[in-house]
């Protein structure tokens, strides 16, 4: 399915057709079925390979813009279906949710098909507010207000009680690493040589494990009950996601990250010289870059034809289907994402400063990892509203009283200008190195592999 890939990450449609054609080709182990609808009325689908006791599950496509774990359980399903010691004799049955958020996915599709720019990609990708990703949702969201993606994983979960659940994440820059709820000792060493042959750097200090256990070079495992797990900025909480589902059943959750440019600095493990200087400097950035966000964002708001705000109704949901990216709904989405990455600026900066003396003895990867941090929320941003301009009716069509054109090119330019100026200081501040979607898909199933390993010997 996978072996003449190109250097682009596959479209949800062409994932759905390459795992039927495997079905097809595997009648006698193998089946493909749909076992739920997104919010838009998109096929959930559940790919398995085995007749064993021990159900693996693998979850791919859980936030949009991470596109690789959909490549990735393609790879798995092939090395699974030729090598019984793998299923059969492992007593195992593999199940691959193709992609969890077909949605939001298929927004970020747009754009360059082919080794974008991180320009491209932050212009073009497509992350929803926390409460509506998936395997975050449930920690946020009412329990009688649950998403239809997140029911059905939560569902399959208590179905198939897997003995090890791995969720596919992507970083947009940095380094391999993994995060578990529970140790899974020995899990460094597999990591270090495969990131290594692939010339991926292990990244050994995270913004999103900063308080967790390190458990070996680039492998962190979730807190203890009662110690903090994340900054108070951020609105999920891992004890209540869908990491933790599997623990009713005696399993566990790993997840497994692979980034799309590496930066060697994210492996340094020498102690900072200054972190209270490198923390002030970055709590700083944060704020200018989030005045700067929230003055685009103003300059955005007169363009828009109706109050892009409030709930989005069935026929605003369903007119999405036909046209992703566009309508009064989709707008309110996207303003929405906006507010919410410049309101958290400061809120993470707040986080930052409250950072020195830090309960973690803070090294260079640690800095950078925050810096890449700070940098992304403003880019995530500024590449929204870009989206936010591109969903606009034509100008033709829009109102007298509306600015004209003139107004949303000028705009469009200053955004587009900023965009640019944020993504090459990023760029050439932390050098960046495309990994190839080829070696991304290698790295992150073989690391895949050596946790089931682990865990199925002991």
């Amino acid at each position: 399915m996978t072996s003449a890939m190109a250097d682009a990450y596959p479209s949800v449609a062409g994932v759905a057709a390459a795992a039927s054609a495997f079905a097809r080709f595997h009648p006698r182990l193998c089946a493909l079925r749909e076992i739920g609808q997104s919010r838009e009325g998109r096929p959930l689908h559940l790919l398995s390979y085995g007749r064993g006791r021990r159900n693996v599950l693998v979850v791919a496509g859980p936030h949009s813009d991470e596109r690789i774990g959909s490549a990735t359980a393609l790879r798995l399903a092939e090395r699974v279906a030729a090598d019984p010691w793998l299923h059969a004799r492992a007593d195992a049955t593999w199940h691959f949710l193709l992609c969890l958020d077909p949605d939001g996915t298929v927004r970020s599709e747009a754009g360059p098909a082919v080794r974008r720019t991180p320009a491209e990609h932050f212009r073009h990708s497509y992350r929803p507010p926390a409460d509506e990703q998936p395997e975050w949702a449930p920690s946020i969201r009412p329990a009688d207000d649950q998403l239809p993606e997140s029911r059905v994983l939560v569902d399959l979960i208590d179905e198939l009680r897997p003995f090890l659940q791995c969720s596919l994440h992507g970083n947009d820059l940095g380094g391999s690493w993994i995060q578990l709820t529970r140790d899974l000792p020995g899990l460094a060493e597999p990591l270090g040589k495969l990131s290594a042959e692939r010339d991926v750097p292990v990244q050994t200090g995270t913004y999103d494990a900063l308080y967790w256990t390190v458990s070996g070079p680039g492998v962190y495992v979730m807190p203890e009950p009662g110690r903090p797990a994340q900054f108070d900025s951020l609105p999920e909480d891992v004890s209540r996601s869908t990491w933790i589902r599997p623990h009713a059943y005696g399993g566990m959750t790993a997840l497994f990250e692979v980034p799309m440019w590496a930066s060697r600095k994210v492996a340094d493990t020498d102690p900072h010289p200054d972190p209270a200087r490198a923390l002030a400097g970055l709590s700083g950035l944060l704020r200018h870059q989030s005045d700067r966000a929230r003055t685009l964002l103003e300059q955005v708001r007169p363009l828009l034809p109706e109050a892009a705000a409030g709930p989005v109704g069935r026929a605003a949901r369903a007119a999405r289907i036909a046209s992703p990216g566009s309508g009064p709904g989709e707008r309110a989405t996207l303003l929405r994402i906006v507010e919410d990455l410049t309101a958290i600026c400061p809120e993470v900066a707040d986080d930052w400063d409250r950072l020195h003396p830090s309960p973690v003895p803070l090294t260079r990867a640690h800095i950078t990892a925050l810096d890449i941090a700070a940098r992304r929320i403003s880019l995530r941003g500024t590449g929204t509203l870009l989206r936010l301009l591109d969903s606009l009716p034509d100008e033709g069509m829009l109102p007298s009283e509306h600015l004209p054109g003139t107004a949303r090119s000028r705009v469009r330019a200053l955004c587009e200008r900023q965009l640019a100026q944020w993504a090459d200081e990023l760029t050439v501040g932390h050098d960046l190195a495309w990994v190839p979607v080829a070696d991304q898909v290698d790295l992150q199933s073989e690391t895949v592999l050596a946790a089931f390993r682990l865990l199925s010997e002991e």
